[in-house]
């Protein structure tokens, strides 16, 4: 069956999140992406949380890829590169600025080998600026552009997001720069530099706060939105019209709101006043009378409580699969539904599976070629 992306090929250079998540993507698309590790497998295979031995950290970013192990640091391994990239449509790449020159791979002389290349690299700080040389990890994003700050307002100090949100916004930035670059190729068959990094896209969750700021001198625009109390758990409710505002407090005091949208940053004798009738009423009842007026709410839940919501299950957001080291294990599904081209997940590779498949496939190499390249420890 073609999907989307069928007969695209990614040469995929990326570790941790944000690459290989972009990577991720692109393969539950259609395309064939080759992930290149260091003879033994990527050191994010040992990441925890690990289950009957597989990561699931590695798992979750890397199902449905192609694994080939090769020493990129021998001229062998660069020749070898050199050959893929001639057949294939996208590099992908997170390594600090500086390296992929370093390896003798910068975009211009990747244009060189196939000037129809796209070099997507995914950074900290990106590929030039006053901070392009730092390393750079999700934290890092998220302190450095006012999200922990944001997030804290309500608690009085800075406060992270628990997971790594600014490495999965860039993941889809890099997707979405790469489709568009192919879309480029298409019309006029040259390729680009595709440049995105954690800081820049961690900037643009509070791009409204920012540009508040910068027109008035003030601070505002957005802040912490913490839920309400409810007897037993929590509660967001989001009442942001003024019609909406008007009918969830003529339910809660008996007297319709005369002013704007009510959200959980509110923080006037409204917000005040929910609280107070939130703390004795449950979660379930709190979500039955909201949503019978029409205001969004929605319960707080735990990941236990997550993972049994039979809405999660109906959407195939996460999948069943097999494992050749847990045996049995739980992926990510396919986010972006599709009704001609609906995607794929495929299963979690071994290090160097596809090593052989690739290099006759791909490449046309026969079987006497691969094992020199084998003796010689090019490949794994």
């Amino acid at each position: 069956m073609n999907l989307s992306l069928s007969g695209i090929r990614v040469l995929e250079l990326a570790r941790y999140q944000a690459g290989p998540r972009g990577g991720m993507i692109m393969s539950d698309l259609g395309a064939e992406v080759i992930k290149i590790e260091r003879p033994g497998g990527e050191e994010t295979r040992k990441n925890p949380p690990m289950v009957r031995g597989q990561s699931i950290y590695f798992t979750v970013y890397n199902r449905g890829k192609k694994s080939l192990c090769l020493d990129m640091r021998a001229e062998g391994g660069k020749a070898l590169f050199t050959e893929l990239v001639k057949k294939s449509d996208v590099v992908l790449e997170n390594f600090r600025p500086g390296t992929m020159a370093a390896m003798g791979f910068a975009y211009e002389q990747l244009k060189a080998i196939n000037p129809g290349i796209i070099l997507t690299s995914v950074s900290g700080f990106g590929q030039y600026g006053p901070y392009t040389d730092r390393p750079a990890f999700d934290p890092l994003g998220q302190a450095m552009s006012g999200l922990m700050d944001l997030t804290g307002k309500p608690v009085g100090q800075p406060l992270g997001v628990a997971s790594s949100v600014v490495d999965r916004y860039t993941a889809l930035h890099a997707t979405i720069g790469t489709l568009a670059a192919l879309r480029h190729r298409d019309r006029t068959g040259e390729g680009q530099l595709v440049d995105v990094c954690l800081l820049d896209s961690a900037l643009t969750m509070v791009e409204i706060p920012a540009a508040y700021y910068l027109a008035t001198g003030e601070e505002g625009g957005e802040g912490g939105r913490p839920p309400y109390k409810t007897k037993d758990g929590y509660v967001v409710i989001s009442a942001t019209s003024r019609d909406m505002a008007s009918r969830l407090m003529t339910l809660v005091s008996g007297a319709a709101a005369d002013s704007g949208p009510i959200n959980s940053s509110t923080g006037d004798a409204r917000r005040r006043a929910l609280d107070a009738w939130c703390a004795t009423r449950t979660t379930d009842e709190i979500v039955t009378a909201l949503l019978d007026l029409g205001v969004p709410v929605a319960p707080v839940k735990t990941i236990p409580e997550v993972v049994k919501d039979p809405h999660m299950w109906a959407r195939e957001m996460m999948v069943k699969m097999d494992d050749p080291v847990a045996g049995e294990i739980y992926a990510p599904g396919v986010t972006v539904k599709m009704s001609a081209t609906p995607g794929k997940v495929g299963p979690v590779p071994t290090p160097g599976q596809h090593t052989d498949e690739i290099l006759s496939r791909v490449l046309d190499f026969d079987a006497e070629k691969i094992a020199a390249l084998r003796r010689d420890k090019i490949v794994a």
